[in-house]
């Protein structure tokens, strides 16, 4: 990597993804450094300075707006903060812009957070609670029929183009199965999901760090992950 990469702090994760996939669509240079959340990585003095809420990812641009380092935290930030640098994947628009930027904070403050309960009380929980498997499948199928709404008018969550709003909730889709959804009720988003999926940087973008993410069998591992 030249000097001057952009560092990005990650993990195998959909948050992750997000990231590695933009830095892939954009075409810049980027160095990742991986941060093993299930190994408590996250809770170090040096990434703390840079990501205090202790949550992947986070990146360092040494050539920021001023020409001086920049750190930046939350995936959305970083997204938005990208796609200025590159000039791409945000409307210049106003109208466009903040059509992309509704549905990318649709996905952070929805999409994931739900989808990220429902895979872990179906998945992960210790014990299998029915209520919270039922509440969050029936609110992962509510959204995805959002998503497939959109969809059915709009070739991308934006409108006609490819944006940070596709990038931000594609990964969260990966794992519709583990979230309880049938991707046959979801005709619209499931053209969507399978377009976005082949293209190059995104194919390339998910790969990153996927061969260091283990299953999560370990106890010790479970805790540190999930707060305990």
């Amino acid at each position: 990597m030249k000097s001057q990469a952009i560092q990005c702090f990650s993990w195998a994760t959909p948050n992750g993804h997000k990231i590695h996939i933009m830095l892939e669509e954009c075409g810049f240079d980027y160095e990742v450094i991986p941060v093993n959340i299930a190994a408590g990585e996250q809770f170090k003095p040096d990434f703390l300075k840079i990501s205090p809420n202790n949550r992947i990812p986070a990146i360092l641009d040494p050539q920021g707006p001023d020409g001086e380092p920049i750190s930046i935290f939350e995936s959305g930030a970083i997204l938005i903060y990208l796609a200025g640098k590159a000039g791409k994947f945000l409307p210049q628009d106003v109208r466009g812009k903040f059509k992309a930027l509704e549905w990318l904070m649709w996905q952070m403050g929805g999409l994931g957070p739900m989808l990220g309960q429902a895979h872990h009380f179906r998945l992960y929980a210790p014990e299998k609670i029915p209520y919270a498997i039922n509440r969050y499948t029936n609110e992962a199928k509510r959204l995805y029929g959002v998503l497939d709404k959109r969809l059915s008018s709009h070739p991308f969550l934006a409108g006609k183009e490819y944006s940070i709003a596709d990038i931000a909730a594609f990964p969260w889709t990966r794992s519709a199965a583990n979230q309880g959804i049938d991707w046959a009720d979801f005709p619209h988003a499931k053209r969507w999901h399978d377009e976005i999926a082949a293209r190059p940087a995104v194919i390339r973008g998910v790969a990153v760090l996927q061969e260091l993410r283990k299953p999560l069998t370990d106890e010790k591992a479970r805790q540190i992950l999930f707060g305990q």
